[in-house]
């Protein structure tokens, strides 16, 4: 049963018009308008959807954008989105409704509705439903089954019933940890005592008499027709269509819906329950709903019944996150004075975009009501140039170390457990401002030194790091699914992970083989990752969290090179290439002016790997060793081989000029999900004019090859100049060439640490002729 609580009460609460239209709203929707318009260009934002609700009812509703890149087609009110973990003030609704009409009680123990639920409990306490919609159960965040990385589409009672392998993290109400396995309890619990499964009770209780016609926790055809198409991204990997698979865990994070139907939802919640005249939920259940659980010492905690709990200005708020494949989402309400946002987005991730319009909207609304200015909402720009490389490297404070890392003209932080995009605010103040979120600002001091909230961060010398420690080189890779995948790499001579595409955590070795999460923070706090290894003792897999991640054996079991195997036989692909013509190109391009690197530069050296076998494709498609480059590229490089050579470091050239003929066997040859690492010969080729140069450092004292994050030529991303794996040694070294090329007018190709461009490029023409034809001029 419910229990009685006394509501956070404020004083801070503002009079609504009088049955308030979208007019009464016009210069507040001015405002969003303009901002969403602003940050969707900044940030690459694909389908964005807004509605804001005013007593009992919508008051405004907008879609920006196109539901997917082809059709073009505009986002409208009927544009569906996957809302995630929104999914779970739904379902706790559920119960909550369930223990209204006396069919199950919240505080007894769970196992009076699932006698089979039996996870390993050493505490006295019991689990109850309470403690799991507070996420105060001390269950894991992710069940073995069913789990958010898990495409097989599961049942819930198969997902709830892989519980029982799993151990609790903490004792009942002694902490809160968010989990989604504790929502799909709930849910598996709904659809028992409810004798229907879940979706069809959820459809039936709350959608149906909520009007909520366009949303379900199933993809029907109908949902599918009118979904938005979800966008997944990283900071070293393109853009890609996100996964559309169902989530085991479909009570905690399935549900589609509308902007539109998911404000008829906030407008129930701000109405006390009642939603077009009829009365949805108790009033009173929706004030306890809305009452902060106490945690162990009596203080409020962050978590109503479902509903994260806070305050702006002095208002009460409730609201909501939701991050699924491909889509963010929040709402955010103001109960006392019956106001509510909705922000959706196709982007992953993106919630702190989202987060900060409903934010933003809520402080116009209340402004608005009060009849002040409305207030702005501040916006960044892009570095000034060159900004991001002058202030690249560590930096140091209290004994913590960050780094800030350039990419062209963007400037990223890597500091805790996130690595963050930093944007201009003023020409002395940065701030970071990514799709996860906006702030803290950073002063920038004439002396080079960062402040950070109220503390200086001293910069340090950019030195070459350590190497790796030998026992942790076994465990550095990448696991896990193709859509969802699980880094394991090496910083400051500690083993870190990154899991769900965002999120780096400092791992502490607990016994061979077992490592710690961190014991507080983060998605994952207070759990391990124990590695598993076949019977000849490698590393194949880890279970990170209860989950299992099988390894994604890239260029890591390679010792010399990688290959494929080509579409066509070598010898076709040849005859292909000899019969084709280069594109025609109209305009009037400069003169063919090759110098061979290796004597312009003696110090450069070369490995030519189109001339043997030690190449992609396993076969030569050179008759002699050349690197040749247009004069200007060649003298650029020569300068690079200079500036590294005072660093101990010489370049290693594995290709330049390359025969356009070539580069048609390559485009042909490669598989159709590979080809963004070979040109596409209908443009040409940037090595065809001379113009691209694949090369890498070697020792001066050694004359060895220096490691790097991949294999040269490796078709994966661990090729990718961001890729954020490997060793720090490896990821420095990478760093250095590409800033020594960079600095003499060279840009890194995006998916090819190894692979640049010079400036003039576009200003050659394609060129067919082979080596041989060239040295006989």
């Amino acid at each position: 049963m419910l229990l009685a609580a006394t509501p956070v009460t404020t004083d801070a609460v503002t009079a609504p018009p009088a049955n308030p239209t979208a007019d009464d709203y016009a210069p507040v929707m001015e405002k969003l308008t303009e901002f969403i318009k602003a940050e969707r260009k900044s940030k690459r934002l694909a389908a964005v959807s807004i509605a804001l609700v005013d007593q009992n009812h919508t008051v405004w509703q907008q879609g920006f954008g196109t539901v997917d890149t082809r059709s073009r087609q505009p986002v409208t009110d009927s544009t569906v989105y996957r809302v995630g973990s929104v999914s779970k003030l739904f379902t706790d609704m559920l119960v909550v409704q369930l223990a209204q009409e006396g069919k199950l009680d919240l505080d007894a123990d769970i196992r009076e509705y699932l006698p089979e639920f039996a996870p390993e409990n050493p505490y006295d306490k019991p689990i109850t439903l309470r403690q799991l919609m507070c996420h105060r159960s001390g269950i894991v965040r992710e069940p073995p089954v069913g789990h958010y990385f898990d495409p097989t589409e599961p049942t819930l009672e198969a997902t709830v019933n892989s519980l029982n392998e799993t151990k609790l993290v903490h004792p009942p109400e002694t902490n809160t940890k968010y989990s989604n396995a504790a929502v799909s309890v709930v849910g598996r619990v709904a659809e028992v005592v409810g004798n229907q499964p879940f979706a069809e009770l959820a459809t039936d209780r709350l959608l149906v008499p909520l009007g909520m016609q366009h949303s379900d926790f199933v993809r029907t055809d109908e949902i599918d027709r009118l979904s938005a198409t979800g966008w997944m991204w990283s900071v070293h990997a393109p853009r890609t269509p996100a996964p559309t698979f169902a989530l085991g865990t479909a009570p905690a994070g399935n549900l589609y819906c509308t902007v539109g139907d998911l404000a008829n939802f906030v407008a129930m919640v701000c109405n006390q329950g009642k939603f077009a005249g009829q009365q949805i939920m108790p009033a009173e259940v929706i004030r306890e709903m809305l009452t902060p659980a106490a945690d162990s010492t009596g203080a409020h905690a962050t978590y109503g019944l479902g509903f994260r709990l806070s305050e702006i200005e002095g208002h009460r708020t409730f609201g909501h996150g939701g991050a699924v494949y491909g889509f963010s989402t929040n709402v955010l309400g103001l109960p006392d004075d019956e106001i509510g946002v909705v922000v959706t987005s196709a982007v992953d991730c993106s919630n702190g975009f989202t987060s900060r319009v409903c934010e933003y909207a809520v402080r116009l609304l209340l402004a608005h009501r009060a009849g002040e200015p409305l207030p702005e909402c501040p916006t960044s720009k892009r570095l000034p140039e060159n900004m991001a490389r002058s202030l690249e490297g560590p930096y140091a404070c209290n004994g913590e170390t960050l780094h800030l890392l350039a990419d062209d003209n963007k400037l990223y932080m890597e500091k805790g457990y996130q690595r963050r995009e930093l944007r201009s605010l003023t020409d002395n103040t940065l701030v970071v401002d990514d799709l996860d979120g906006y702030g803290p600002q950073i002063k920038l001091s004439d002396s080079g030194e960062l402040s950070i909230d109220g503390n200086t961060w001293q910069r340090q010398p950019d030195t070459c790091p350590p190497e790796c420690p030998e026992h942790f080189q076994q465990y550095i890779g990448i696991y896990g699914w193709d859509h969802n995948k699980l880094y394991v790499f090496e910083r400051d001579g500690q083993l870190w992970a990154l899991i769900e595409w965002f999120f780096y955590y400092p791992l502490t070795e607990v016994e061979k083989d077992v490592f710690a999460f961190p014991a507080e923070g983060g998605l994952y706090e207070g759990e391990q990752l124990v590695f598993e290894r076949n019977e000849e003792g490698e590393i194949e897999s880890v279970e990170a969290a209860c989950v299992d991640f099988k390894r994604l054996l890239v260029g890591e079991s390679l010792q010399q090179h990688f290959e494929l195997k080509p579409t066509k036989p070598v010898e076709e692909l040849r005859r292909m290439a000899a019969a084709a013509d280069p594109p025609r190109e109209p305009r009037k391009l400069r003169e063919f002016d090759l110098v061979e690197l290796d004597k312009l530069a003696p110090g450069i050296h070369l490995d030519i790997r189109y001339a043997t076998t030690r190449n992609f494709m396993g076969t030569p498609f050179y008759t002699s060793a050349h690197a040749m480059m247009q004069r200007p590229a060649a003298e650029a490089t020569a300068a690079a081989q200079e500036q590294l050579e005072a660093s101990g470091y010489g370049l290693l050239i594995h290709d330049a000029y390359r025969p356009w003929v070539v580069t048609k066997m390559f485009w042909d040859g490669t598989p159709a999900h590979l080809r963004r690492f070979v040109a596409d010969p209908d443009y040409g080729s940037r090595h065809n004019r001379g113009c691209a140069v694949d090369l890498t450092l070697y020792d001066l004292q050694t004359g060895e090859p220096i490691d790097m994050t991949s294999l040269y030529d490796e078709f994966s991303e661990r090729s990718y100049p961001l890729y954020p794996g490997g060793t720090a040694r490896q990821r420095w070294h990478r760093r250095l060439l590409r800033n020594m090329m960079e600095d003499q007018g060279f840009k890194v190709f995006r998916y090819e640490w190894w692979h640049f461009d010079y400036e003039t490029w576009s200003q050659y023409p394609i060129g067919k002729e082979t080596f041989e034809e060239i040295l006989s001029e």
